[in-house]
């Protein structure tokens, strides 16, 4: 957790708010990747890429 109270004070302190959506995109990625690569969808996610 502190990592993420660092990264919102960073983000707070520089007024670097474009980050949001990137950080939030690779995260949503990551989550997707590691939920598809252990079930049955794996060979549909790995057509997608």
């Amino acid at each position: 957790m502190d990592f993420l109270t660092d990264l919102w004070k960073f983000l707070k302190a520089r007024k670097k708010w474009w980050l949001f959506p990137v950080i939030f995109v690779l995260l949503l990625l990551g989550i997707f990747i590691v939920l598809g690569g252990a079930s049955a969808v794996a060979p549909f996610i790995y057509s997608l890429f």
